[in-house]
């Protein structure tokens, strides 16, 4: 049989930890089969396809009950094509007969998003209790079973942070595919963390407010310039150079004047001075 590299076939010595074992690791299909029965050699091909598909998300294994009878009275087996799914070393669904693709991967997701919620979980709690490392192993397990879970990349992303690694974490979220980058939390923290790299590679802020005098459209300047006082905790002059940016150029770093700005307003609140101040004048930059 031509198998996949997450497609393996079961044999008296090895069900045991091919199939109970590894369902402790994640979701494990079992495709109990015949070669007598068509409709069992017209889904094999299907799962097989499903597995490559989702690339080690859940693990495939093809149990003939010609050769392993009675491992198929074992889990009550008496048609076939069947398809279990185990967790724990214990069944967890089953399909009887050939499903549609469709079927197949409402199920697998279901699992997968599962398993990717409890993952998250015990990673938060990790660092709850002060283990970053356990907390990032966790969190980088969680993306792999659910990637297009933008919670999971923001978490993992605020964890690098905290851990001083912040050009990893900017990283990490532009290399997102670009519809979850667009999500409200990721977009977010992108935005703090364009500005914390900014700082941290800007030049002098005593040579960029020359640069700015000498050119006052010098908006790297002025975005380095802001960088540096968000840093210093000077959010007015960061303000007023982000500001100054958005009636400039909107198109400057993908509209990184506003941005900024809606991001100092929100860390500040609504009721703050600054804000008070400065969002209607926002406002007027962009109309």
């Amino acid at each position: 049989m031509n198998l996949s590299r997450h497609t393996f076939d079961a044999r008296p010595d090895n069900f045991a930890q091919l199939v109970l074992g590894n369902s402790d690791k994640g979701p494990v299909l079992v495709h109990f089969w015949t070669p007598k029965a068509a409709p069992c050699m017209l889904l094999m091909p299907r799962l097989v396809k499903l597995a490559t598909e989702y690339s080690g998300k859940f693990l495939l294994v093809m149990v003939n009950t010609d050769e392993l009878g009675q491992i198929a009275r074992q889990y009550s087996v008496t048609s076939v094509p069947t398809v279990k799914f185990f967790r724990h070393g214990q069944v967890a669904h089953t399909l009887h007969g050939a499903e549609s693709d469709t079927e197949f991967r409402t199920i697998l997701d279901r699992f997968i998003a599962r398993e990717a919620d409890l993952v998250h979980v015990r990673a938060l709690q990790s660092q709850q209790r002060g283990d970053a490392q356990q907390a990032r192993i966790l969190l980088v397990e969680a993306a792999l079973h659910d990637p297009d879970n933008p919670h999971i990349a923001a978490d993992l992303a605020k964890l690098l942070t905290t851990e001083g690694e912040v050009q990893q974490a900017h990283d990490l979220l532009m290399a997102l595919p670009p519809d979850l980058r667009n999500d409200a939390e990721i977009s977010r923290l992108l935005t703090h963390l364009d500005l914390i790299v900014a700082a941290h590679h800007a030049a002098p802020q005593a040579e960029l407010e020359q640069r700015i005098t000498h050119d006052p459209g010098d908006l790297p300047a002025r975005y380095q310039l802001a960088a540096l006082a968000l840093v210093n905790d000077d959010s007015e002059t960061a303000i007023q150079q982000l500001l100054e940016i958005t009636r400039r150029d909107r198109s400057f770093k993908d509209d990184a004047g506003r941005r900024g700005l809606v991001s100092v307003f929100e860390l500040q609140g609504s009721s703050h001075p600054l804000t008070q101040l400065y969002r209607p004048e926002l406002v007027g930059a962009l109309n």
